[in-house]
């Protein structure tokens, strides 16, 4: 008899998510800087899309990371 699958956590597709949203906000904000685009907005020089797009992309991997689908079947093979 086949072992019934073990459905994918939301928190894996949030992951998703973040990590592609993170790698689009990081490019855009990489392509402004190292292509000298001027912003007329309050604090545009810090860089606001590398920082935020950076941050994105590490909770989106973290989160890939704890809620990968094999995750459990690894961590119950270790224990028992």
């Amino acid at each position: 008899m086949e072992k019934p699958r073990e459905p994918i956590s939301i928190w894996y597709f949030v992951g998703l998510i973040l990590t592609v949203y993170g790698i689009l906000i990081a490019g855009a904000g990489l392509y402004d800087l190292l292509a000298g685009v001027k912003r007329q907005t309050v604090l545009a020089e810090l860089h606001a899309g590398v920082w935020w797009g950076g941050l994105l992309i590490v909770l989106g991997v973290i989160y890939l990371r704890f809620f990968s689908p094999g995750r459990r079947k690894r961590q119950k093979g270790i224990g028992e």
